[in-house]
C-alpha cells in the first residue's frame, strides 16, 4: 500500500512519502521545556494545544498512522548559484527581500488541495478512511514526524534537512484510521557544521536544536503582531517577510530540488522589488497584489512596519544623495493612522546619520 501511494503522490507533485507511527512521547520532554522557557514568543496557540500536539490519537481519535508528505519550493527557474545571488540581496539595503518559500503562491493552499486528492485516492482503493489533512495549520508537529517517517533529520537550525534535497521544501500530513508499517528514519549527517548558528543575524538558534523563535527576523515578520524590540531592528537589515539566511548557507542545500508545480514560481513585484515601492502600496494595493499569497496573512500594518525597519536600516549606512529618496517616502507615512506604523516610522527617520557641521 505505502508503495502504492508514494506513486500516487509523485502524479500530484509531492516530492517523498513516509509514515510514522502515533506514539510521539519521547518528543513531550523537548515540547515542554520550549514552552516553558517562553521561546514560542507570542505564539500563545502553541502553549494552548499543549502536548496534543504530541499526541496525534488525542487531536484526531482513531488516527493509527500518519503519512507525511515534502514538497519542493525552490522556483523552477532558480539559477544553480542561486545562494550566492540570494546572499546578495541582503547586501542591497535598499532591495526588499521575501522569502524563498513566499515568493509563489500560498503554500497552505496548494498542500491541502493536493493532500486531500491523496487521500481520496487513498480511500477509492481501501474503502471508507477517516483522515484529516495537515499542513502547518493545527497542533502538529510536524518536524518530528517527518524524521521519523524518513524524510529527513532535524538539523542545528530544527529545519529538516534530506541529503538529496537540502531543506527547500513543505511538510504536510494526513493522520489515517488505518494501520501502515513506518517507513524507517533516516541518520543525521550535520557533523560539526555550525553555518547556521554562525549566520543568524540575531542569534535566535541558542545551541544546536535550539532555537529562541522570540529572537528569529522569520517571527519577528511574519508571528509577531506588536513592536519589534528596538534592539532587534538593526538586525534585520533588509528583510522584509521572514529569513532565509540559515538556509542559504546551509551546505545541503546545494542539493535542493526544484519545485515541479508552478505554484512557486516568484510572482512579479515581489523580488528584486525597492522598499520605497513596497512602502508606498496603499491596503487596496496590498490586498490585491498579495492575493493568493502567504503574505497576505500578516497585513498592511504589519508589511508597513516591517518595511519602516528596513528602510531605517538602509539610511544608517546611506549617503546623503541616497539616503534622500527614502527618508521622503517614510515621511509619507510619519502620520499613518496605526500607532505602530508611527513608531516604527519615526525610529527608521531617527537613523539618518547625522550632517557633519
Amino acid at each position: 500500500m505505502v508503495s502504492s501511494i508514494r506513486a500516487w503522490a509523485r502524479e500530484l507533485g509531492f516530492s517523498q512519502i513516509g509514515v510514522a507511527g502515533v506514539d510521539l512521547s519521547s518528543a513531550e520532554p523537548g515540547l515542554l521545556a520550549w514552552l516553558q522557557a517562553g521561546w514560542h514568543g507570542d505564539m500563545h496557540y502553541m502553549a494552548a494545544h499543549g502536548l496534543k500536539r504530541a499526541r496525534p490519537a488525542e487531536l484526531v481519535p482513531g488516527t493509527l498512522s500518519v503519512i507525511t508528505a515534502r514538497m519542493d519550493y525552490l522556483p523552477a527557474h532558480s539559477p544553480p548559484d542561486w545562494q550566492a545571488q540570494e546572499l546578495a540581496r541582503l547586501q542591497r539595503p535598499g532591495e526588499a527581500v521575501v522569502s524563498l518559500y513566499a515568493r509563489g503562491r500560498d503554500y497552505h493552499r496548494v498542500l491541502r488541495q493536493r493532500l486531500q486528492s491523496l487521500s481520496e485516492r487513498i480511500a477509492a482503493n481501501v474503502g471508507p478512511l477517516g483522515h484529516r489533512v495537515f499542513t502547518d495549520s493545527a497542533p502538529v508537529l510536524e518536524a518530528e514526524l517527518a524524521a521519523r517517517s524518513g524524510q529527513g533529520w532535524r538539523g542545528k537550525h530544527t529545519l529538516l534537512l534530506n541529503r538529496e534535497a537540502g531543506s527547500l521544501f513543505f511538510l504536510g500530513e494526513i493522520y489515517v484510521d488505518l494501520a501502515l508499517p513506518a517507513t524507517e528514519p533516516v541518520s543525521d549527517h550535520c557533523g560539526s557544521c555550525t553555518a547556521c548558528l554562525d549566520v543568524c543575524p540575531t542569534q535566535a538558534i541558542v545551541a544546536p536544536h535550539r532555537l529562541d523563535a522570540r529572537r528569529c527576523i522569520s517571527y519577528l515578520t511574519i508571528e509577531h503582531a506588536g513592536p519589534i524590540p528596538p534592539d532587534l531592528r538593526p538586525l534585520m537589515g533588509n528583510r522584509i517577510y521572514g529569513c532565509d539566511d540559515c538556509q542559504l548557507v546551509c551546505p545541503w542545500n546545494r542539493y535542493a530540488q526544484r519545485s515541479a508545480l508552478p505554484d512557486f514560481d516568484e510572482r512579479q513585484g515581489l523580488v528584486g522589488q525597492q522598499l520605497v515601492t513596497l512602502l508606498d502600496w496603499s491596503e487596496t494595493d496590498f490586498l490585491r497584489l498579495t492575493e493568493g499569497s502567504p503574505i497576505r496573512r500578516i497585513g498592511h500594518e504589519r508589511w508597513l512596519r516591517n518595511l519602516a525597519v528596513a528602510l531605517g536600516n538602509a539610511l544608517r549606512a546611506a549617503t546623503p544623495d541616497a539616503a534622500l529618496p527614502w527618508r521622503v517616502a517614510l515621511q509619507r507615512r510619519i502620520d499613518h493612522p496605526s500607532s505602530l506604523v508611527r513608531e516604527h516610522v519615526a525610529w527608521a527617520l531617527q537613523q539618518l546619520p547625522a550632517v557633519p557641521t
